[in-house]
């Protein structure tokens, strides 16, 4: 997938056209690529609430529920556990979005190399989080920033 292709499937999505989910959004390997943020503003302008999770942060299980909690601004009653996490991202009351709830969860791999038991939960909370929001006027979709490994059972977007 070129950045074309890259660019037009997020457009797809914050349009309605593709259908929320979790997905791996291959985006170019270029120097600087890692943290670039231009998608947010696109997703905002949508009227989707954008979150960067940046996975560089977070190589274990209590790193990445901490570093959940800073990025989605999570209410004091967050326990910091997996529970607390599938929780709040199936709430975020204090979060309201327009159109959406759009996730990057950059750098992945780090997580997913150091801990794969708790990597698995990421993405089986994320799954319930998005279905979750489905069928609401605020769908959720989790994007997967893939610069060339790949998560075994988790779609391509486009």
């Amino acid at each position: 997938m070129t950045h074309v292709d890259a660019n037009r499937a997020l457009d797809e999505l914050l349009i309605g056209r593709l259908k929320p989910g979790v997905y791996q959004w291959r985006t170019p390997p270029v120097p600087g690529a890692v943290g670039d943020t231009s998608w947010m503003e696109r997703a905002e302008q949508a009227g989707w609430r954008a979150y960067h999770l940046d996975g560089r942060r977070a190589r274990d299980k209590d790193a990445f529920l901490r570093l959940c909690a800073e990025v989605f601004a999570f209410p004091a009653r967050f326990g910091g556990d997996w529970d607390g996490l599938e929780e709040c991202l199936t709430d975020l009351a204090w979060a309201p979005a327009r159109n959406g709830y759009l996730v990057l969860y950059e750098s992945w791999a780090e997580l997913a190399e150091a801990d794969q038991a708790s990597f698995r939960t990421v993405l089986d909370i994320f799954g319930k989080a998005v279905e979750s929001w489905r069928e609401t006027a605020t769908p959720m979709t989790v994007l997967l920033s893939n610069v060339g490994v790949e998560v075994a059972g988790v779609p391509r977007l486009a």
